[in-house]
């Protein structure tokens, strides 16, 4: 197990993406106000096709709506974690594009969400990817209108002091071709 100091002993981008990790155990403590306000802040900036910027994104603190997530997640335990941020898509706002209809509406909310991951560890703080959870039940407990899709659930926090181990990634030459 590596140490959070170590982890976040650079503030570069690479620093930032090798210090991340998935962190599903959190220290009982509030994330501070100023904190949220920077990692939304830098997902305002996110870029997404034609700016469109598809995406709107709930803050989950109270006990009720943290039910609702309990209660549409599908797999494993997630029941105390301080606070949850849902991803979600807009699919009046997202671009389509017209020669084969493809709608970017997931890879603008993942870029977004993405920005929102890194800003958050940045911060020192963890969070975890979650797709594993029932969308319609989620929608319709926390009353999300039509046109929003929830994307991902990301539960977000101090990490326990035990970070773990970068997973296994693949070598560089495995991951491009020039042509």
């Amino acid at each position: 197990m590596e140490t959070k100091k170590e982890n976040l002993s650079s503030k570069n981008m690479l620093g930032i993406v090798t210090a991340r990790r998935a962190i599903r155990n959190f220290l009982p403590k509030e994330v501070e106000q100023e904190k949220i306000d920077y990692i939304l802040e830098c997902v305002r900036l996110a870029p997404s096709a034609v700016n469109f910027q598809p995406w709107y994104f709930y803050i989950v603190k109270s006990k009720e709506a943290k039910a609702a997530i309990y209660q549409s997640y599908t797999i494993g335990n997630i029941k105390g974690d301080p606070m949850f941020i849902i991803a979600c898509g807009d699919s009046t706002k997202s671009w389509k594009r017209k020669i084969d209809g493809k709608d970017f509406i997931d890879v603008d909310v993942t870029i977004a969400t993405e920005h929102l991951v890194l800003a958050a560890t940045e911060q020192g703080l963890g969070t975890c990817w979650l797709a594993h959870f029932n969308v319609e039940k989620l929608k319709e407990l926390l009353e999300i209108p039509e046109h929003l899709t929830p994307i991902a659930l990301l539960p977000i926090g101090y990490p326990q002091t035990e970070l773990p181990k970068q997973p296994e990634r693949k070598s560089v030459e495995e991951i491009y071709k020039v042509l």
